[in-house]
């Protein structure tokens, strides 16, 4: 008898392998289509991590990376112990940190708010209304800023008229962190409401006929059936904007840097530029921004730990 069980599970193996081969064979197509992101993956993320090897080296680029001078973790030792050190990491964890408390509900809303119009016409002019933000330059953006923030800018003429002398604020440090949310929500709230509109578009009218019915309102139906329904695309979306907390944009908060504003507009992506390409202190910098990225791994992984345990298992993975 075991050796007529054991010739079963074999056939059995043989039947699941030659199933597992002919439904490759039969997407042999869709398989093509991603081969060509996933080379240009290995290629353009996975090959340059070699390079992250020359924060632990006293890299020269006369030498090349392998033959530069193994240094240990001396170029962190020196991060952590500069007396710049507070500050920018300070700057960096507040500014994304508010940033993201901010900025993380204000889609949602949006979402939630276009789902109730009901005229196509007026919705697709409101929706475009809040996109174009999006597809304005971060340049653009910020030459903006400066504009209508300036002394003689319209905002501070406004001021002036009320309190009789305007407010300095691109210089002024307490300024920099409500600007740069403030304008961030502007510019791409419209934009990042798109994938909960897409998630609400899926819900079937029959529910909130059903709730009205029932005397429910439109809060408690929004409640009820649209946020259950987007509640996993939140999670997703929250762990992925904590997990990258500590990669702010590095264009944005240095295009808005002035020599006034700097104590609470450098972070540690304008640091690193500085470090690295101005003052050619390749292995410096790469120690930073190797610092800066293990931080963003463990934010990620502590996170989702946090969401799968109160979303009822589902996370990011």
């Amino acid at each position: 008898m075991d050796g007529v069980g054991q010739k079963i599970k074999a056939r059995k193996g043989e039947t699941a392998h030659r199933k597992t081969l002919k439904k490759r064979h039969n997407h042999y197509f869709l398989y093509a289509l991603l081969a060509p992101a996933l080379i240009l993956t290995i290629i353009f993320k996975y090959v340059p991590m070699y390079g992250a090897v020359i924060a632990f080296k006293d890299f020269s680029p006369l030498k090349g990376i392998m033959r530069s001078d193994w240094v240990g973790f001396k170029y962190f030792e020196k991060f952590l112990n500069s007396p710049n050190f507070t500050d920018i990491f300070t700057n960096t964890i507040s500014l994304s940190l508010f940033g993201l408390i901010c900025s993380f509900p204000i889609p949602i809303i949006l979402a939630l708010m276009l789902n109730q119009v009901r005229q196509a016409k007026i919705k697709k002019n409101v929706q475009l209304i809040l996109y174009a933000p999006n597809f304005i330059s971060v340049v653009v953006i910020v030459g903006m800023l400066f504009i209508f923030l300036s002394p003689v800018g319209p905002i501070n003429q406004l001021v002036s008229a009320i309190f009789g002398q305007p407010l300095m604020f691109m210089s002024e440090p307490g300024y920099f962190r409500s600007i740069y949310i403030l304008s961030g929500i502007w510019q791409g709230a419209g934009w990042s409401s798109i994938i909960y509109v897409a998630a609400l578009a899926g819900v079937d009218p029959e529910l909130h006929n059903a709730a009205s019915l029932d005397g429910a309102n439109i809060f408690q139906r929004i409640l009820h059936i649209d946020l259950p329904t987007i509640r996993p695309i939140m999670a997703i979306v929250f762990i992925l904007a904590a997990g990258g907390i500590m990669s702010i944009g590095f264009e944005k908060a240095y295009l808005m840097q002035t020599s006034m504003n700097l104590p609470s507009s450098e972070i540690i992506s304008t640091y690193v530029y500085k470090v690295g390409l101005q003052a050619g202190d390749y292995s410096y910098s790469a120690a930073v921004g190797l610092f800066n990225s293990v931080i963003n791994v463990f934010l990620l992984v502590a996170v989702n730990f946090v969401v799968k345990k109160l979303n009822e298992g589902e996370g990011l993975y």
